[in-house]
């Protein structure tokens, strides 16, 4: 749901006024000072840090020795709850904090729970997507505003930055997830980590199996065919960019079961 600004039609005097008189112009300037002041730039250099040193070149976490050095994460989230992207940041910083956010909450949300098997252990047994999932569970805040890892994904990337790349990039914690990078997204490589991302997934077997007539994909290319639809493509189209081994027009697509075990060294 959208809502609309009062259109600045009206001088700041005459709104006062309408309202019940202007305001004396001391209390006016007194409530002009009284501005939030804009908010800090994160610093994902300590998230990189932690991923370089419990995160293997293949993506697989030692969750055993990160839940027991849990301080520098919580840190980490502190800064990340404290300091949501301003409005006028660009598009890079901001999808880079939220894909960011997005691997770091679910991470937390592992060593909450740690040991398991896998990351659908969490919550009930018959779980109803988007209510009673792990992943629509609001168990942290950013912006003073309590999230889900749903409301990162659907809400906030998908819905506002329309690059199906992040598909690419957000890790469920699962096998079948991308391979969980050992450094953290950033705006000034974004573009290219995103794009690396992809060529990694895509020629992955255990992930993906193109071929030229015929070609075993990821589910997330049917959970998310929306998205690689838009703006005149298709999953043909996408698969091709990233895969070594080129899709034909008409090959016939089928897709993987997903391996949720937990993606654990």
């Amino acid at each position: 749901m959208s809502f609309s600004r009062l259109p600045r039609l009206l001088t700041t005097a005459a709104l006062a006024a309408l309202v019940g008189g202007a305001a004396p112009l001391p209390a006016r300037a007194a409530a002009a000072a009284k501005v939030a002041p804009a908010a800090a730039t994160v610093d994902h250099g300590a998230f990189d840090k932690l991923l370089k040193k419990y995160v293997t070149e293949k993506g697989l976490v030692n969750y055993k020795a990160w839940k027991a050095d849990q301080g520098p994460l919580n840190q980490y989230l502190a800064q990340l709850s404290k300091n949501p992207p301003a409005a006028g940041a660009s598009k890079a910083e901001q999808m880079a904090f939220w894909i960011n956010a997005y691997n770091a909450y679910t991470i937390r949300l592992i060593l909450d729970h740690y040991p398991l098997q896998s990351i659908k252990d969490i919550g009930t047994k018959i779980q109803i997507p988007f209510v009673t999932t792990p992943w629509a569970a609001k168990f942290f805040s950013i912006g003073g505003e309590k999230m889900s890892l749903d409301n990162i994904e659907h809400g906030i990337l998908r819905k506002k930055y329309n690059d199906p790349r992040i598909h690419f990039a957000l890790v469920c914690a699962s096998i079948s997830c991308p391979r969980l990078r050992t450094e953290a997204y950033t705006a000034a490589k974004l573009d290219d980590q995103l794009d690396d991302q992809g060529r990694d997934f895509l020629n992955n077997p255990a992930k993906n199996k193109p071929g030229k007539t015929s070609a075993q994909l990821s589910k997330y290319f049917d959970w998310y065919k929306g998205d690689w639809s838009e703006n005149g493509q298709s999953v043909t189209s996408w698969v091709n960019k990233y895969a070594t081994t080129k899709l034909d027009k008409n090959a016939a697509i089928s897709f993987l079961d997903y391996n949720w075990q937990l993606n654990e060294q």
